[in-house]
């Protein structure tokens, strides 16, 4: 039961937003008892933590399948985009934001991990990149993916960035297109043109 209550409760969440969704919402959703629920997670901060330690580390091992197999660093950057864009509802409800507000240490705890996790693995991409001689050779690769994981967090933040304003799409889309300007060799923005050219077709 435990293994069907945490993707339902994650998918209300991301949805409908960390302090929405009542444990008497998910008990309704899945056709069984409140009591049910509690006997697996103590209270609905323990459900949030598990929830939220279980979809980073699903979105983790896509990430890994993606950068395992791309074509250039160029193209990883957009799939590891997209991958993570239907993982979280296109963040509708900002669960990100939510979580630092109702439930700051969760929230501290996810964003060091998240850090660590993106800081190896844009480090490698940026690298990567480098080598092949798609971005520039004098780039501080260590500086650049620091950089790069303060820009992605910094446009989540929807009091610099309303959403009314700007969707997560577009705002990611931009960032990336941004980022990667930066960065790229003549060789690299040829590949960068094509690839956003035959996106926007």
């Amino acid at each position: 039961m435990r293994d069907k209550i945490i993707p339902k409760a994650a998918e209300l969440f991301l949805t409908l937003g960390f302090k929405s969704v009542t444990m008497d919402d998910i008990a309704q959703e899945m056709g069984i008892s409140k009591k049910t629920i509690y006997v697996h997670f103590a209270n609905k901060t323990k459900l949030v933590e598990t929830v939220t330690f279980e979809l980073f580390e699903t979105i983790c091992d896509g990430i890994d399948d993606i950068c395992d197999s791309s074509n250039n660093p160029i193209e990883e950057l957009y799939d590891v985009k997209m991958f993570v864009m239907q993982h979280l509802k296109n963040e509708r409800s900002s669960p990100q934001f939510q979580l630092k507000k109702y439930y700051p240490q969760i929230y501290d705890a996810l964003k060091l991990k998240q850090f660590e996790k993106m800081h190896v693995s844009v480090k490698e991409s940026l690298q990567n990149g480098v080598d092949t001689k798609l971005f520039r050779p004098n780039i501080n690769v260590d500086f650049i993916s620091r950089m790069y994981f303060n820009g992605m967090t910094g446009i989540k933040d929807p009091s610099i960035f309303p959403k009314e304003i700007y969707s997560m799409e577009y705002l990611m889309e931009s960032y990336l297109e941004y980022h990667l300007r930066a960065i790229v060799t003549d060789k690299g923005l040829e590949i960068l043109n094509k690839f956003i050219t035959s996106n926007q077709s």
